[in-house]
């Protein structure tokens, strides 16, 4: 995966920059694993605007990933790496040997053509889905349960991988990709590799239209705000609006905003470094 540079020949141009799609081989999705994708515009039911900055952008399918990986032992061929509307990171369009096809989060470097496999008992290799307790110490991981069976929820965007660090008991010690070290059970699954689209950190949209066409309305500061609308707004002349905070008062920047009594955190080592 690399990056483009464009000639400022547009003021658009001028900072633009953007993946190469160079490892993307088709633009068909399949049709079985699509969904429709409602567009809220940042509404609830009432209509009433609860979620700001959001409306417009492109239409969207919504791709039916597995982040389960259930089907153990049944290998899987690698058909397509495709483009996913809804992720930074690209998907991989496999058919199993029964027949089955599925979407998965495509590690970097996966290929077409490659077979892939889940379960106990498997090859600690890229694209592989297997327990904890299996892999191997200082693997890079993505994909990872938090529950057995609950499916992946952490380390999924483009470029992100966690760190398996040791094992002690039923629990694993887990380096996360905002540096927080916590405990996983060891019967939770995680996926070998990186995710792809590692340079989507590097891209740079070069012109407010593009952040349009993703359904990203104006967004704007609360320094500039009156005080009626934000408590950083108001002043005479460009007042820099004191501490920075959101527009319900609470601090930010700084401000640790998780619950000290929250179940979890028993389970975490050291939290991420500022």
């Amino acid at each position: 995966m690399a990056v483009r540079k464009f000639k400022p020949v547009t003021p658009g141009t001028r900072h633009k920059i953007i993946g190469t799609f160079e490892e993307i081989t088709t633009n068909k999705p399949e049709k079985s694993l699509l969904e429709a994708k409602k567009s809220t515009g940042g509404r609830n039911n009432s209509g009433k605007m609860t979620v700001r900055y959001i409306g417009g952008g492109h239409k969207q399918m919504y791709r039916l990933v597995d982040f389960k990986r259930a089907k153990d032992g049944i290998a899987a061929t690698v058909k397509t790496i495709e483009y996913d509307p809804n992720r930074t990171a690209r998907i991989a369009l496999v058919v199993y040997a029964d027949g089955q096809k599925s979407y998965i989060l495509a590690p970097n470097g996966l290929k077409v053509g490659q077979t892939v496999l889940s379960g106990s008992g498997v090859a600690p290799e890229v694209g592989n889905t297997l327990p904890l307790a299996e892999i191997p110490l200082g693997t890079l991981i993505h994909n990872i349960e938090l529950y057995p069976g609950q499916g992946a929820q952490m380390a999924r965007s483009a470029g992100s991988y966690a760190q398996l660090l040791a094992r002690e008991g039923k629990f694993a010690i887990i380096k996360l990709p905002s540096g927080e070290t916590r405990m996983v059970l060891v019967t939770c699954r995680a996926t070998v590799g990186v995710v792809s689209n590692i340079d989507h950190n590097l891209e740079s949209s070069g012109k407010a239209g593009r952040k349009r066409w993703l359904g990203r309305r104006p967004h704007n500061r609360g320094v500039v705000m009156n005080p009626v609308d934000h408590p950083m707004g108001g002043g005479e002349g460009r007042a820099s609006g004191g501490h920075p905070r959101s527009r319900k008062g609470l601090l930010a920047k700084g401000y640790k905003t998780r619950n000290p009594k929250k179940t979890s955190a028993k389970f975490i080592i050291s939290r991420k470094k500022k």
